[in-house]
């Protein structure tokens, strides 16, 4: 299988869109702006063959048709709520470079949102979309909290070596949030001073385990802080992610 090679192109504001390139060939996931990837494209004359979209909002989709414009052959590929040339839902797979990536319907954010899951010489990758942040999660839209809270412990039971590559650079603030509910976490510190060098990811799953607070909802520190930030008594791990979900909506 050949080696693939995965780069950040940034854009927008505080976007990533994921570059996974071997040969001449390259797939790119969630084009919010289409110039700087055939900026990238040109410069290092890659032919863009597919393109892999996680959810239909237009900072992830935004790019899409000037680049099919561009490279007519491309083959778009993502759930019913975009338009894509092929449509994908759980347990899907897509080869490029010898290698497989494997769909998984991770609603919550959205109700249709997607992750791609790629594998490659033992080590496992993740396009997560805006399902997670380093730190943090997405915001609920079409979906439901109880949703992402599901696809959040799908992706918390995978390796501790698996690599995350989320579409935003929110590490920072997100810690910010982290810290206020958990003050006496020393990793949450340490990361905070680490993120002032950009990017922050990928990042490994053992990683976010450490910081990530609505991956560590389990911890007793965790539910006590949001039981009394929230002003709640409840002991079910669901109800205090959802809870913790609308308090980072309001810090």
């Amino acid at each position: 299988m050949a080696v693939v090679e995965i780069v950040p192109i940034s854009a927008l504001q505080d976007n990533y869109i994921w570059l996974l390139k071997s040969g001449g060939e390259a797939v790119c996931v969630d084009p919010g702006d289409a110039v700087p990837v055939s900026d990238y494209l040109q410069a290092n004359g890659l032919e863009l063959v597919q393109i892999w979209i996680t959810h239909h909002h237009h900072d992830h989709t935004g790019g899409v048709a000037a680049l099919k414009a561009q490279f007519p052959d491309c083959r778009v590929y993502g759930h019913t709520d975009i338009e894509a040339d092929c449509q994908v839902g759980e347990g899907d797979q897509i080869g490029f470079a010898g290698g497989i990536a494997e769909v998984w319907e991770t609603p919550g954010h959205t109700d249709k949102h997607i992750g791609y899951i790629w594998q490659e010489g033992g080590q496992t990758y993740v396009f997560c979309g805006d399902t997670l942040f380093s730190a943090g999660c997405g915001r609920v839209f079409s979906g439901t909290a109880k949703q992402l809270y599901r696809s959040l412990q799908r992706y918390r039971a995978m390796p501790g070596q698996t690599l995350f590559y989320p579409t935003h650079e929110y590490t920072a603030a997100n810690l910010k949030f982290a810290a206020w509910i958990e003050p006496d976490n020393t990793d949450i510190r340490q990361a905070l001073s680490d993120a002032v060098n950009t990017p922050t990811l990928p990042v490994y799953l053992s990683r976010e385990l450490k910081i990530n607070p609505f991956l560590r909802v389990n911890e007793q520190a965790v539910r006590e802080r949001v039981s009394h930030l929230a002003g709640m008594d409840e002991d079910d791990d669901a109800a205090i992610f959802t809870a913790m979900r609308t308090l980072k909506n309001q810090f």
